[in-house]
């Protein structure tokens, strides 16, 4: 063994986060209790650079909103819809109420869709102790055939108006290039009969699950509007009293990157916060429908809940409104509605925000005299999450003390790191954990 202090040992893991990461632990030898103690956890981040953004310069309205559903394959109605907003308010347009529905109903199947990916295949094993979904099947066929219903279901909503589930082409400015008849809502309205109670089911399952005791300090942040739980409207709030609309958001916001890390980080007024389903009902819950809040009621968690492993729980109670709320906006949809409203050719800025199923979704796009893009401006759920990510591992870590295995500390990671859902990319990515010994 050689005179170098530091000793580093990396351990590849399957990590289900987009892009390629490790987790850096530095330890310090205490000259005192002649013990070792945690000194410092980084989550390093490495993504491609996929430049989206710069693709967007030069693009024409229609071209900004087919490229950037390429952004993500679980969420990519999100930001369809974030763009087309955008555009839609410099071009001085407001949809009709009837398409708002069909907007929200677009939404609706998102959330459905991505949520209970996250829930069924992500995050349930990790509760249940199986390695992964395909050991959970083995052990209990039913749940996961549920969870692949519901599943279903979203991607049914995602095709009814985008076309096909996969970076959907049927958001365009103004509106969709079509509607779905009659018929068409009917069947998909069967449908989510069919599985209402396979989600109603999940919250007081997702409730019963034995998950750690322990609160964390953070902002929730999310869109407000009342007498709605958001999803395509409102202005941006948070719990400390921030309440803007979303032409303010990046005077609030600051981005940041971290030596050897290729992601994004992000401070909301200086502090810490949270985006997505936790978020959102910590700041809505009270406009989720009555009998929803009856039954969420009756699993004893309360909202707001500084607990961030009830992020899971609140998951599944958004799988249960999305549902409820594409049955309701279905079932009532207004007659002779027009696909879209004319857009003129627009300049200025363009500026909107959203509920993606992951949290708060940010466009600004620059438009030009010719009306196409001179600078585009995203920031998505997971860069605003990141911080909140690395300071949740560091207390986790620390909770579990520098003599933990090896094993411990890369199950609770992964753990946390899954509990946020953050952006997945098409290809499993290793997770390495490097441990550093400094001297005192």
């Amino acid at each position: 063994m050689d005179n170098d202090p530091v000793e580093t040992k990396r351990i590849p893991i399957i990590a289900r986060v987009e892009g390629k990461g490790s987790l850096e632990i530095t330890y310090r030898n205490d000259p005192q209790s002649l013990r070792k103690t945690i000194d410092q956890v980084r989550l390093r981040i490495f993504e491609p650079p996929r430049l989206f953004e710069k693709i967007l310069e030069g693009r024409e309205p229609q071209e900004v909103i087919d490229i950037v559903a390429r952004i993500c394959g679980i969420c990519p109605a999100a930001y369809q819809v974030t763009a087309a907003k955008a555009l839609e308010s410099a071009a001085g347009i407001s949809l009709s109420p009837g398409l708002q529905t069909f907007r929200r109903i677009l939404t609706c199947g998102e959330w459905i869709e991505s949520h209970s990916l996250h829930f069924h295949l992500l995050a349930a094993p990790d509760f249940l102790g199986y390695a992964d979904v395909l050991e959970w099947a083995k052990h209990d066929p039913e749940a996961v055939e549920a969870g692949f219903r519901i599943h279903a279901v979203g991607n049914g909503l995602l095709t009814l108006l985008g076309g096909r589930s996969v970076h959907p082409v049927g958001v365009r400015v103004g509106g969709f290039h079509r509607l779905p008849s009659r018929e068409a809502c009917q069947r998909m309205v069967e449908q989510i009969r069919e599985v209402l109670p396979l989600a109603t089911a999940l919250i007081p399952w997702a409730a019963g699950f034995d998950v750690p005791r322990t609160t964390r300090s953070f902002t929730s942040v999310s869109l407000r509007d009342p007498g709605h739980y958001p999803m395509n409207e409102g202005r941006i709030a948070s719990d400390r009293g921030l309440d803007i609309p979303p032409d303010q958001f990046e005077h609030h916001i600051r981005e940041f990157q971290v030596p050897d890390s290729t992601a994004f980080y992000s401070l909301m007024d200086g502090e810490i916060a949270l985006v997505g389903p936790l978020a959102r009902l910590n700041l809505n819950s009270r406009w989720l429908p009555p009998d929803l809040l009856d039954i969420v009621e009756k699993t004893g968690v309360t909202f707001p809940s500084a607990n961030l492993w009830h992020g899971f729980l609140a998951r599944a109670i958004e799988i249960r409104y999305a549902l409820g709320e594409a049955l309701r906006l279905l079932s009532e949809l207004p007659q002779d509605v027009l696909p879209f409203v004319p857009a003129p050719p627009a300049t200025g800025v363009a500026i909107a925000a959203t509920e993606a199923p992951r949290g708060l979704l940010w466009h600004r796009y620059d438009l030009g005299e010719d009306g196409r893009v001179e600078k585009a401006r995203i920031i998505p759920p997971t860069s605003q999450n990141q911080s909140l990510i690395e300071e949740d591992l560091q207390q986790s870590l620390l909770e579990a003390g520098p003599g933990a295995p090896e094993e411990e500390i890369l199950r609770r990671s992964e753990r946390i790191v899954r509990n946020y859902d953050p952006c997945i990319s098409c290809a499993t990515h290793f997770l390495k954990l490097t441990r550093k010994e400094t001297p005192p």
